[in-house]
């Protein structure tokens, strides 16, 4: 590598069901739509087979159908590391409606009963930059949107909870990198077929 330090290559997953209506779909295995299927694809054009040193993909199959599509399935390796965020009771629902019971409520500060704390699943995140880190070259990492965005803030040394700062769409493709020693996003939500 010469001395250059690895990037860490994020996908978020093409679009669902769930994705679509905003519900919050964490451990449920939804497929892709048509529309997700024609990211992942579009995810595949743009990386132009590019390689990676290390591949990982969550395990669920929004995750893997995506990295598969994109032409990164065979060299993946699934790790639960990479599943989004366990939503306990708040699974399947929308922000809107959880607010009529809990007013103002949001992933990143209300309560996720029955399901993993923003700090669990940053313990898992950090796992996974280490693995990344470990490398021979570049990482590519397929996973969710909540994961994705605190995996973010833990590269940045920010608490979890500053991933909601970090918005991520279907589909898109965000790189970590450095900036001499220091650690920083070189590309941010970046969709394939936007210029």
């Amino acid at each position: 590598m010469g001395g250059r330090f690895p990037d860490i290559w994020l996908v978020r997953h093409g679009e669902t069901e769930w994705s679509r209506a905003g519900r919050h779909t964490g451990r449920t295995d939804v497929p892709l739509t048509e529309e997700g299927e024609r990211q992942a694809k579009a995810l595949g054009a743009y990386l132009e087979g590019r390689p990676f040193a290390l591949v990982l993909t969550s395990p669920l199959r929004r995750a893997r159908e995506t990295c598969r599509l994109a032409g990164y399935g065979e060299e993946a390796r699934a790790t639960e590391d990479l599943m989004e965020w366990d939503y306990g009771a708040r699974e399947g629902r929308q922000t809107s409606e959880i607010r009529e019971e809990e007013p103002g409520w949001t992933i990143w500060t209300g309560r996720v009963p029955g399901g993993e704390t923003a700090e669990q699943v940053a313990a898992r995140t950090r796992r996974v930059l280490a693995s990344a880190e470990q490398s021979a070259g570049d990482a590519l990492l397929f996973a969710h949107g909540h994961v994705l965005r605190i995996l973010a803030a833990s590269w940045l040394g920010l608490q979890p909870e500053a991933g909601r700062l970090l918005a991520l769409e279907a589909g898109s493709t965000s790189v970590l990198g450095h900036e001499h020693e220091a650690r920083v996003i070189r590309l941010w939500n970046r969709l394939p077929n936007r210029k």
